[in-house]
């Protein structure tokens, strides 16, 4: 006796139809999240995206953007969801204790010393808020008074007190007024004509060529420095070496639109760092090979053939420099 098999009730077709369309929505869920998983692992990237926008706190900025589904209708299927939490804001860092303090009182008037009830009001304690200032530079003069002698009895010895060694004779220039320039003019990149102007506003005349002069002259004066510092380097494991375009200006036998170069190495320890300039009136490997005469260690550079020959040299291993391509 043949058996039939029974015929699916509307009910059984119903539920197998909502089985079927919640694993399509399941299955097309992970296809989803598989394909941004590979996006996000192999996809290319910028300097603006991923980790380099953590560099400037761009997120601490902005609201976290509300979650979007990834399908419209995906009333049962899984999603996964991102927490943000906001760093608390650290508050103003504290001003250094050991700047000058200077107190300023403010207090009430006498009137307001009176209470409403006609006592008068006790003093109870202070608020307190700091705020920072700057005193502006304060020029000076400084007069050296050289003391003389002279023996009364034969009256044929005179003696005079001698001035102590200056950093240019005959200059009217300190040794802080000196360092003050070179600071402003190299680490504050302000250049001598700036530098003529606010003297102008102080009414005190210093011609930019004299302000020029004086820093050659410095230069001479710490050339001693700069030969300890350059012995320093070349005795480290990790020199980092680059070199720039140049024009300089009436420079003896070449003429203004010559293209020299600022060859410039930096040492490798982050707690000592040793950085060096050296001018050159051309880019060729023999000015490399000069600057790291005697050095064995890890020489880092952009492809220029120009270190290439040093590159090669038994004691020295030549490494590149890190970019990100986008």
């Amino acid at each position: 006796m043949t058996t039939r098999p029974s015929t699916p009730s509307s009910d059984d077709i119903h539920s197998l139809k909502a089985l079927l369309l919640e694993k399509d929505k399941r299955i097309s869920l992970l296809e989803e999240q598989v394909r941004l998983l590979k996006h996000k692992r192999f996809a290319a990237s910028s300097e603006k995206s991923d980790g380099q926008t953590e560099l400037f706190n761009e997120a601490e900025a902005a609201e976290p953007a509300p979650e979007e589904d990834l399908n419209e209708n995906t009333d049962d299927a899984e999603t996964e969801t991102i927490q943000y939490e906001r760093r608390k804001s650290r508050g103003r860092k504290a001003l250094p204790a050991d700047l000058p303090h200077v107190r300023i009182e403010h207090d009430l008037a006498d009137a307001d010393k009176v209470c409403e009830c006609g006592c008068a009001l006790t003093h109870i304690g202070e608020d307190t808020s700091e705020q920072l200032d700057i005193i502006p530079a304060t020029v000076q003069v400084l007069v050296h008074a050289r003391l003389k002698y002279a023996c009364k009895a034969c009256e044929s010895t005179v003696r005079t007190a001698a001035l102590p060694a200056q950093p240019i004779p005959k200059s009217n220039a300190s040794a802080g007024l000196l360092a003050y320039i070179a600071t402003a003019k190299y680490q504050d990149a302000l250049p001598l004509h700036r530098q003529e102007a606010i003297f102008k506003r102080m009414e005190i005349d210093i011609p930019r060529n004299t302000l020029a002069n004086w820093m050659m002259r410095s230069g001479e004066l710490i050339a001693p420095l700069i030969t300890q510092l350059d012995r320093e380097l070349r005795r480290g494991k990790i020199i980092q070496c680059d070199e720039t375009p140049l024009q300089v200006l009436n420079e003896p036998d070449r003429p203004a639109s010559s293209q020299s170069y600022m060859w410039v190495r930096r040492s490798g320890a982050p707690d000592h760092p040793i950085v060096l300039y050296d001018y050159a009136p051309s880019r060729a490997g023999s000015v490399a090979e000069n600057l790291l005469k005697g050095f064995s260690g890890y020489l880092q550079t952009d492809d220029y053939a120009g270190y290439h020959a040093v590159g090669r040299q038994d004691d020295i291993s030549h490494v590149g420099c890190c970019t990100q391509r986008a």
